[in-house]
């Protein structure tokens, strides 16, 4: 290079950048540049000259040349609290950034930010760090759902009132360029513009559905359906397709699958089921052992890649179960149809048989597609009648399938025992159901009670869950699994430390931590005051569940395998996971083959675990929603409750009915109440009385508000609450006074970061963990009973 060209330059800079922090004389740089001659010399200064005017290089203190390095912004997920400050979660290991209102760009809760820090944070000061937007980079709301109030104003014909906790704040004003609905329909609109330095509090857009009347029965729901933007009607095309399948399995559908339509299979479900995918047979072997088959709908028979149903089944993921009804993945005419095991039908399945040892160990196991037919449809009830209570009637009316009944039980508690060996951690919780009027009012709360029989089918779907896991991993090619991957090892060492408070010990190394270790700490707390608050905390300490094209293992069940195989009815990576065992069976496990999957499940698996979250979300709303609206009949009624999570701010309470709600520390008159955040507790000054998650107390409900999700009670008897030695140092950020600041008393409630909420010093549901069989949230921090089957 003889001349200063663009080339030239971009080459020097080429050159700094890969030798980045490290300056360079001139000379040096002809040098790197191969151009020593005195001629080439010249271009070199030129364009280093124009490479500093440009701000691409500096000059330093000693004359040389480096080049500037502009450091990529941090992109994170911005979550807003109502007094106009915020937080920025970028990284799960890190703590977040705190952004104080003037640095918010008006960011709205779910928004995708770039931030500039501007002051690290203080880890020996416990001071986070703290951060300015400086560009939204994604919009994580493009519409919002409410009421229409009609009102014409400055040029708008109304206003959607947004019920949102996240966008309480804001008001959303219409334009007169889509649909004009009536005052108080239902309505979807488009977010034309969103809060600004002129209107920080304000949007606009334009109508664009009508989802119907306020006081329509049902309507709450589907306003929360549309909210979490949940697909919840078929396109005609997906409707044709399924509509064009038989009703009954063809002659030429069962060539080349293994008949097994003698073998006495049953359905075991809740008696309100209707999209039976399951069905299992057992029996004892001549040598002892067990044989225990698990045999699944053929969904991926019917629903082929590419076509109409199955874009709309990955489009929605999971089917969503609601109070008073199913948003399916599939259409009713498959889901409660073809694809479920009705007994005395004919039907296509992939079916996993295992041969298991007396120590519950997987011996001998075979993968296959075959023809069944389902011998009874068994309830979850009536086999409890049978295995529990004896019940004389019941038995008599399955007579020929008890005997069948009792080898399953007996086979349940050696494979129970076995996930026990291996550190399988268990959490109980109370699950409950609501019970809805013909007009959609909650009218009673009722908990679902886990018998022998529902413990029984968990058992026998993630024995089938971990063999095929198992097998295809064995076999080395691209697969679907189903992870729970071990715990941070800063949370476990918080935990550890948490425990050690109450003088709890978790044996072994906390550097290596395993499932075992864990749950020796609940059965060493199992019946204690304690044991609550401690699965609480153990719960945050873990990681989420997730779908992965690595297997990683699943750290809850204590599984080095583990995939979803059992519910393609309602679960798409089960679908794709029967897909896969189709693939290799016909095709091979060549390159060819293994290449034709390798880059399609990285994105099948995270669409997937995103689906379910959408669907755990909206099933969480709908929930509190309707509790909600329950409670509002007992305004003023006592209840008995346990403190299940302390805030600065309060208490956090959940009933029997596990109906929740907060204690707001200015409802707490009795004492001027401190938070210790050590002992995770609010302690009385004066008093010294003492408030911990797993407490019982008494409580009066006060305030509801279904649309915010709110409920509120007041103490009930505060004297009685124990007392403590514990005192908690006196300085400003501590304190917060019992009675007092009565106009902010609704402070952080609602707009609590969700992070900090659930998984630093909050609140913890646990039966968002997924109960086994009978429940759905697969999606928690640990989802223990990975198969939460859920009939409605």
């Amino acid at each position: 290079m003889t001349s200063n060209t663009p080339k030239l330059q971009e080459t020097i800079l080429e050159f700094l950048t890969k030798n980045a922090g490290v300056s360079y004389s001139a000379e040096r740089i002809a040098h790197a540049m191969d151009m020593d001659n005195a001629d080439q010399f010249t271009p070199i200064i030129q364009a280093l000259a124009q490479l500093e005017r440009d701000k691409k290089v500096r000059v330093t203190d000693k004359g040389e040349f480096e080049a500037i390095i502009k450091e990529a912004p941090i992109v994170g997920t911005f979550h807003g609290n109502d007094k106009g400050f915020g937080f920025v979660e970028y990284d799960p290991d890190l703590p977040d950034m705190f952004i104080n209102p003037d640095h918010t760009m008006h960011a709205l809760n779910g928004d995708q930010v770039a931030v500039k820090v501007l002051r690290p944070g203080d880890p020996a000061a416990g001071q986070g760090p703290e951060a300015q937007v400086i560009k939204i980079i994604e919009h994580n709301y493009d519409k919002v759902v409410g009421e229409f109030k009609q009102e014409t104003v400055g040029g708008f014909i109304g206003e959607v009132i947004l019920k949102d906790k996240k966008l309480a704040k804001y008001r959303f004003f219409v334009t007169d360029k889509g649909l004009k609905p009536m005052d108080g329909e239902v309505v979807t609109a488009t977010i034309d513009t969103y809060p600004s330095d002129d209107s920080p509090e304000a949007m606009t857009g334009t109508v664009n559905e009508v989802i119907g009347n306020r006081d329509e029965p049902g309507i709450d729901i589907l306003q929360v359906i549309y909210s979490h933007d949940v697909p919840h009607e078929f396109p005609q095309d997906a409707m044709d397709q399924a509509n064009a399948i038989p009703l009954h399995v063809l002659p030429e559908e069962k060539v080349g699958r293994k008949d097994i339509t003698n073998q006495p299979l049953v359905t075991i479900d809740a008696i309100e089921s209707k999209d039976l995918d399951d069905a299992v047979v057992a029996w004892k072997m001549e040598n002892g052992h067990y044989h225990l088959g698990v045999h699944i709908a053929d969904v991926s028979h019917y629903v082929k890649p590419g076509t109409p149903l199955d874009k709309e089944a990955y489009k929605r993921g999971t089917s969503v179960y609601l109070t008073d009804r199913v948003v399916p993945m599939l259409p009713k005419r498959l889901s409660n149809g073809i694809c479920s095991l009705n007994p005395g039908e004919e039907r296509l399945a992939m079916s996993c048989e295992m041969e298991i040892d007396e120590q519950g160990r997987i011996v001998n196991h075979k993968i296959f597609q075959s023809v069944m037919r389902s011998h009874a449809r068994m309830t979850y009830k009536a086999v409890n009648k049978i295995l529990e209570s004896h019940d004389e009637k019941t038995i008599e009316q399955y007579k020929d399938l008890v005997p069948m009944f009792e080898t399953m039980g007996e086979l349940h508690k050696i494979l129970l025992k076995s996930r026990k060996r291996r550190g399988a951690i268990d959490f109980e919780a109370p699950e409950a159901k609501i019970i809805v009027d013909e007009t959609g009012h909650p009218i009673d709360i009722q908990l679902r009670e886990r018998g022998t029989s529902e413990r029984m089918i968990e058992s026998f779907m993630l024995a089938a869950n971990e063999t095929v896991a198992e097998h295809y991993f064995n076999e080395h090619v691209p697969f679907l699994y189903r992870i729970h991957e071990t715990p941070d090892k800063d949370r476990i060492k918080n935990f550890v430390e948490f425990l050690s408070v109450f003088g709890i010990d978790v044996h072994g190394d906390i550097n290596n931590i395993k499932p075992k270790m864990l749950q020796q700490v609940l059965k060493d707390v199992a019946g204690k005051p304690e044991e609550q608050m401690v699965q609480v905390m153990m719960l945050r300490s873990m990681q989420q569940a997730k779908y992965s094209d690595e297997e990683l293992g699943h750290f809850g069940l204590g599984a080095k395998y583990y995939t979803h195989f059992t519910s393609p009815i309602r679960r798409y990576p089960d679908d794709t996971v029967h897909r896969l065992i189709k693939w290799y069976d016909e095709k091979g496990k060549d390159e060819h083959a293994k290449a034709a999957w390798r880059d399609r499940l990285p994105e099948i698996a995270d669409h997937t675990s995103t689906t379910e979250r959408r669907g755990i979300d909206t099933e969480r709303d709908v929930d509190s929603m309707k509790k909600a609206e329950y409670m509002a009949d007992h305004v003023g009624e006592t209840f008995d409750a346990v403190v299940s999570s302390v805030m600065k701010f309060g208490l956090f309470v959940e009933l029997e009915n596990t109906c929740e709600g907060l204690i707001h520390i200015s409802a707490m008159q009795d004492d001027y109440y401190e938070y210790s955040e050590k002992h995770m507790a609010l302690i009385g000054r004066r008093t010294h009385r003492i408030f911990q998650i797993g407490q019982p107390i008494k409580v009066r409900l006060n305030r509801v508000d279904k649309d915010l999700r709110e409920v509120d009670f007041e103490m009930v008897n505060p004297e009685d609450a124990p007392k403590t030695k514990i005192r908690v140092p006196h300085d400003n950020d501590n304190r917060r006074r019992g009675g007092g600041n009565k106009d902010k008393r609704r402070g952080n409630y609602g707009h609590v970061k969700r992070r900090d909420h659930r998984q630093n010093n909050g609140h913890v549901n646990k039966r968002q963990i997924n109960r086994g069989q009978t429940r759905h949230h697969n999606n928690s921090s640990h989802d223990n009973h990975t198969e939460g089957r859920r009939r409605h």
